[in-house]
């Protein structure tokens, strides 16, 4: 049974192979921080996301998106760390929402690998914060939680990672917002090139195939009868008779005149 969590609140996790599930109703970005005993970020080097989104035991999205499913793998953690703060934060400069508060609610929940779900939590009463902490999985005498946090920060990434202890924590941020923008410039398929016809229609090739070039009509093998009926000649036959070979359009010559005697 999924345990519907609130702000606060803990619950068991029964296996260490789980995924954390996020829908928002616009893109966001999706990382990970890990920590010590006291939560503490000892480096980048403990920082999952959009530009370095394979650590030890976790796995994030490569770019922003309205839906991430984040892989853990709680028994391959580096050694030392006993905390996993789930990250989300708004995408800068996209002309999207700069605040949590201006779209609804994300929803995160736990899972397992076959998809039955754990513990879900939405986030809720956020406002200006443009970062949040989602959910926190920790280890506590050899089995590990998952607490619903909700903290939200409004001067963004920078100021969150800041608070775990990371001291490069401006300068990760500018480097995550970079990586996104990127990712989203990448997303943006361009046209596909469309030639135009010397008439200026656009013409679209046969796929396994070049588009057929305009070409002049070829002359008929058979010849063409003319409009209009020609007179008949004085010679033509009937059918069966013999052929006339006579041209029908010339006149035949009239005899020479006899001299006169």
């Amino acid at each position: 049974m999924t345990a519907e969590l609130v702000r606060g609140q803990n619950h068991p996790l029964p296996q260490t192979r789980l995924e954390i599930r996020i829908s928002a109703g616009n893109p966001i970005v999706a990382g990970a921080t890990l920590g010590d005993e006291q939560g503490t970020v000892r480096g980048v080097e403990w920082v999952a996301h959009p530009a370095s989104p394979q650590l030890p035991g976790i796995e994030v999205s490569k770019q922003a998106a309205a839906a991430h499913r984040l892989a853990v793998d709680l028994d391959a953690l580096p050694e030392g760390v006993h905390r996993v703060h789930v990250l989300l934060a708004l995408v800068s400069g996209a002309g999207g929402p700069v605040r949590f508060g201006a779209m609804p609610a994300p929803f995160v929940a736990v899972t397992g690998l076959d998809g039955t779900e754990v513990a879900g939590y939405t986030i809720t009463d956020l406002d200006a914060e443009s970062a949040v902490v989602a959910l926190e999985l920790y280890r506590r005498q050899g089995a590990w939680k998952v607490r619903a946090v909700g903290q939200g920060y409004a001067g963004g990434l920078a100021e969150m990672l800041r608070d775990q202890g990371l001291p490069q924590a401006a300068e990760l941020a500018a480097e995550i917002n970079d990586a996104v923008a990127r990712g989203m410039a990448r997303s943006v398929a361009q046209p596909p090139p469309r030639a135009a016809g010397g008439d200026g229609r656009v013409r679209t090739a046969t796929a396994g195939t070049g588009a057929a070039p305009d070409t002049p009509a070829q002359p008929q093998t058979q010849p063409q009868t003319q409009a209009g009926a020609q007179p008949s000649s004085a010679g033509d036959t009937s059918p069966g008779g013999p052929i006339n070979y006579q041209h029908p359009g010339r006149r035949t010559a009239a005899p020479p005149t006899p001299p006169p005697t």
